[in-house]
């Protein structure tokens, strides 16, 4: 459409009033007002139908019932902003469109959402120019919403890591659980209800890590609540992450990249209980098991505890019927043994009579044996000893004889008695002066008598 100049209005510029219409100079003027309406005029004009326009959110709050919205197109890179405006949905709209929107997407509106809205253009005189949503198509961003789905469930299986987490083995006696919940919530409430009043009387431990559990700063709360129990995670057998009540809306949180990258590579099994029996979120697909409820991931850990007690005690029984069966096994063994035993004894107490009795004859016989030889023996050392006897005692009275003589002549009396004479110190003979000393007392044997002297000086070498 050709806009029109302000000298096409037919006025002779001397008839215009000075009420902002008056030329200075040669140059015309008119009023702000004036020139929005032209622009509004304009745009009425050239843009009066709607448009179904493609956009993401850059923006999305509400106030007063109505929905303001910021809207942007990046590049193909996704990195430079190539087209930016301004949308407002009116409440009379807004309150149709959104309980729709978020039934279908099970999402509320928010930056970083792809959204396909029909427009159309509005430029008021005071607060410019406008896109007004009339309506918002909720197939478009749920396809979109799944496209990123499916995007990073591709990335965590090329990764390796979409089925890290159930590979772990969740303890049979698992009892000692970290929960990952808000303080407040219900579901919480309602899990710590069914674990502490459990109709075995299991006991378990339970210790809260607080996280937000809905809005934008879900994915960061929950992730620095997975770092704080992977910093004791030695005190834990599990992790238990659990929402229960809130919107369908705000699960998006629970398929973001990074939250299922830490739960997939989380080192203890995680048990999830963060949506609706219908809903399943990324997080739920890579942990180790998924439950529909707070309350459901209660009963799951508690049948786990039911589970072990039940194997205890079938192993018990097994091992009583075990018990029970040998027992009998051996004692009718042992009766059957018994029943035989007076017969073994009989045949064992003939076999062992009759082998001594062999034995003894044998035993008999070789006495018999050994004592003829021994007489013989001793027959024959008896004939021979004699004569040997009578030789040995000749030869020893005369050897004795001689013996006799040379003691005779070398006995000291005799030798006394032609006139030597012994000189003895202490009882002991003396042979020569060295053995002396001056004082001494000597005695002095004769052949008739004794003398006894006192040394007065030791007599020289």
């Amino acid at each position: 459409m050709k806009r029109k100049s302000t000298y096409d209005t037919g006025m002779p510029p001397s008839l215009w009033d000075d009420g902002g219409r008056a030329g200075t100079g040669g140059k015309s003027r008119m009023s702000l007002f004036e020139l929005n309406s032209l622009v509004r005029n304009a745009i009425e004009l050239t843009l009066p139908d709607s448009y179904w326009v493609e956009a993401e959110l850059a923006e999305a709050r509400e106030r007063g019932g109505h929905c303001y919205m910021e809207l942007i197109q990046k590049d193909d890179d996704g990195t430079a902003i190539v087209a930016r405006a301004s949308a407002k949905c009116w409440r009379s709209t807004w309150s149709l469109v959104r309980p729709h929107f978020e039934r279908t997407t099970g999402e509320s509106l928010h930056a970083g959402m792809k959204v396909l809205l029909q427009v159309y253009a509005q430029f008021h005189e005071n607060y410019g120019f406008s896109w007004i949503v009339t309506d918002i198509d909720p197939t478009f961003t749920l396809g979109d919403m799944a496209r990123k789905r499916m995007e990073v469930i591709r990335r965590l299986k090329e990764e390796g890591v979409f089925d890290l987490n159930k590979e772990l083995r969740l303890s049979p006696f698992a009892n000692r659980i970290a929960v990952i919940s808000s303080e407040t919530a219900a579901g919480y409430g309602d899990f710590c209800n069914q674990i502490g009043t459990n109709a075995f009387g299991f006991n378990f431990s339970v210790t809260l890590f607080p996280a937000v559990m809905q809005g934008g700063r879900t994915e960061r709360s929950i992730i620095s609540a997975l770092y704080d129990v992977n910093a004791e995670a030695g005190r834990y057998d599990c992790v238990v992450i659990i929402r229960g009540g809130g919107a369908v809306s705000d699960l998006s949180a629970f398929d973001s990249l990074l939250l299922a990258e830490n739960v997939a590579n989380f080192p203890l099994p995680v048990i999830t209980g963060i949506g609706h029996e219908r809903d399943e979120s990324v997080v739920d697909m890579v942990a180790h098991t998924r439950a529909k409820t707070p309350t459901a991931v209660a009963a799951l850990l508690v049948d786990n505890l039911k589970g072990t007690l039940d194997r205890i005690e079938s192993a018990r029984a097994a091992a009583a019927n075990s018990v029970s069966r040998r027992m009998d096994i051996e004692r009718m063994r042992i009766g059957r043994m018994a029943e035989r035993i007076p017969a073994l004894f009989s045949l064992t107490s003939a076999r062992h009579n009759a082998r001594l009795d062999s034995l003894f004859a044998k035993i008999t016989s070789s006495a018999r044996r050994m004592l003829t030889a021994g007489s013989v023996r001793v027959d024959r050392l008896s004939a021979a000893v004699a004569p040997a006897v009578g030789r040995k005692i000749t030869a020893e009275s005369h050897r004795i004889e001689l013996l006799a003589q040379r003691a005779e002549a070398s006995d000291p009396a005799r030798l006394l008695k032609r006139g030597y004479s012994i000189t003895l110190k202490d009882g002991r003979a003396v042979r020569s002066s060295a053995e002396l000393n001056d004082g001494d007392l000597i005695e002095t044997r004769l052949g008739k008598g004794r003398i006894t002297s006192k040394v007065e000086k030791k007599p020289k070498h």
